[in-house]
């Protein structure tokens, strides 16, 4: 991968802290690009050495048909983050967020190719449990499984090579658990170093945008949605990115983890509430795309993603038919960036 251009995305609406502080000190050892982006509630004056920043302002004078559609104070701004990335000639995006520190492993090399477990079978996995022997479980992951102990699914004892544009690598000390978790269970909590495992065709887990490696073949289902609450969009991106993924026979990796969450301030009812629709529909999503005939191949990512995408709108997933609006416009973009 020494040859190919890497990326960090980012956005903020903090100063420089240290979670950006360290992104940038080994973006700048790495030779990795580091990009920022802000919001209208971000410092005025935020101005960091090895990190391409822009404010509202300049995203504004950006030629992407997505930038005067993306709504303001929201996390889908990123999206605009992820298509700087692709115009600067990225090969590997790597997104994380701004309470994220990463631990020397962050660093290393990004490979598609990676030694990891197959995991075979259907229905929802609990891939905390992969890594931990506690009762864990990932933000997005269905209430009504929390109790699911994987014996419906087998993964190999022997590591074998595989190949796979999407990667989610853990947090550890304060993970990424919903809030129910959070209200009811201990935490930091410190993750085994168990490798990698590939999830096969059907074996469905939620992932996020904490720590997600992403090759270039996938970069249009980075996509978030807009028109769904905020605690949800990286969550709901990622059943419609697997469930594309798997009509290009991808599967999806986990890794242990290589970040250490210091998480900013939340209140943990607000996140409570912004989960609920996930807690209510997460199931039904699956339901949903499982039930989809879509076409085969990656050059179908883009109307794949709009029938997913349309399928979540008719059923009051997704709240309102402006996100494909939105969705088209990435595309396009898209299209013309290549």
């Amino acid at each position: 991968m020494h040859s190919d251009i890497v990326s960090i995305v980012v956005t903020s609406i903090f100063g420089p802290n240290k979670s950006l502080l360290a992104l940038a000190e080994g973006a700048k050892k790495k030779g990795w690009q580091f990009i920022v982006v802000g919001d209208v509630s971000s410092p005025k004056d935020f101005s960091m050495e090895h990190v391409t920043y822009y404010d509202i302002g300049q995203q504004h004078k950006l030629h992407f048909k997505l930038v005067p559609l993306c709504p303001e104070r929201h996390y889908t701004r990123k999206n605009i983050g992820y298509l700087i990335a692709i115009s600067n000639g990225s090969h590997v995006i790597v997104e994380t967020d701004d309470d994220n520190i990463p631990n020397p492993e962050f660093w290393q090399p990004r490979h598609r190719s990676v030694h990891a477990r197959e995991v075979q079978g259907s229905g929802w996995i609990n891939v905390y449990k992969l890594f931990s022997a506690l009762n864990i479980w990932p933000r997005g992951y269905p209430l009504e499984e929390i109790h699911s102990d994987n014996r419906q699914f087998q993964h190999s004892a022997i590591s074998q090579q595989v190949s796979g544009p999407i990667h989610q690598g853990l947090a550890d000390e304060n993970p990424d658990v919903d809030a129910v978790f959070r209200m009811t269970q201990e935490l930091p909590v410190a993750f085994e170093k168990n490798g990698y495992f590939h999830l096969g065709k059907g074996v469905w887990c939620p992932f996020n945008s904490q720590n997600t490696t992403w090759f270039k073949e996938a970069f249009p289902l980075l996509y978030l949605p807009s028109f769904c609450s905020f605690r949800m969009t990286d969550i709901w991106r990622s059943f419609v990115a697997q469930r594309i993924a798997w009509e290009c026979d991808w599967g999806l990796l986990f890794h242990e983890a290589t970040v250490c969450q210091e998480r900013n301030e939340h209140r943990l009812i607000k996140d409570f509430e912004q989960e609920l629709p996930g807690y209510l529909h997460n199931n039904k999503i699956k339901l949903l795309l499982d039930g989809l005939t879509l076409k085969k191949g990656v050059d179908q990512i883009g109307n794949n993603m709009l029938s997913c995408y349309e399928v979540l709108i008719k059923n009051h997933i997704i709240s309102d038919t402006k996100e494909l609006l939105l969705l088209e416009a990435w595309l396009n973009d898209l299209k013309s960036l290549q």
